[in-house]
């Protein structure tokens, strides 16, 4: 394949993006694509954490020798609008499980024509529906799922890319601007999340407060969680 599409969603990393590895293998140019969507909801602090995390990502990109694509509108219609400028051959994006997202993968699946959507695994460690008890749709009981949780077979880590390329001519589009304060500390971003991750493994390998992190993971007042959530949601840091 000449050309691929990366539509990125709730994914916003280049470490363990099954979508992104894939399309690296499979095309000679790859074209990483957001698509700021009007119709989702927001507020000033998701707005600042993912600007800041669309503005991490590009960065990244454009280390590696390409760019972050940025369009805005109804997601299916600006990723095949832009699969069609480049004529790609096919397009890949993270699968998840909210019901706008399966909207979106079904829109992309009928409306592609030619094109090849295949959609893969980044936001979640195991399928959605692989751990549930016989005759049941869900485990009511911690225990019993957590047997099932710890024998799950997970997939294989992702690495980033080393290089990308872009196909000649491509308009990378201005990211969203990143006004007003940053919320509870919490920087956006792919960089910044992988540094919380580290920090906070050091802390619970080190005694003192990380030590006791069995006993005060709920203290969300305290400095014991992870801190990690806003990371998880919007895909900086990978869940596996």
């Amino acid at each position: 394949m000449d050309t691929a599409v990366v539509l990125f969603t709730r994914d916003l990393r280049l470490h363990d993006n099954p979508a992104l590895a894939a399309a690296c293998r499979a095309a000679r140019h790859v074209v990483p694509l957001f698509v700021l969507d009007p119709a989702v909801p927001s507020n000033p602090n998701r707005d600042r954490f993912l600007a800041e995390s669309l503005a991490d990502l590009r960065a990244s990109l454009r280390d590696r020798g390409a760019n972050l694509v940025i369009r805005t509108g109804d997601p299916v219609t600006e990723t095949l609008k832009l699969a069609s400028e480049v004529d790609a051959g096919g397009i890949a994006l993270a699968g998840d499980v909210s019901a706008y997202a399966r909207r979106r993968e079904r829109r992309l699946a009928a409306e592609a024509g030619r094109r090849r959507v295949q959609v893969f695994p980044a936001v979640t460690v195991v399928p959605p529906g692989d751990l549930r008890p016989a005759g049941r749709d869900h485990y009511a009981v911690f225990t019993p799922y957590w047997r099932a949780w710890q024998s799950a077979r997970m997939r294989a880590t992702e690495r980033p890319p080393a290089r990308l390329s872009l196909p000649v001519g491509v308009r990378v589009g201005d990211l969203p601007a990143a006004n007003g304060p940053t919320a509870g500390g919490f920087a956006g971003g792919e960089a910044a999340g992988r540094a919380r991750v580290r920090e906070w493994l050091r802390s619970i390998g080190a005694g003192a407060d990380g030590g006791e992190y069995g006993a005060r993971r709920d203290d969300l007042a305290g400095d014991a969680t992870s801190r990690l959530s806003p990371y998880l949601h919007f895909g900086c840091v990978s869940p596996l």
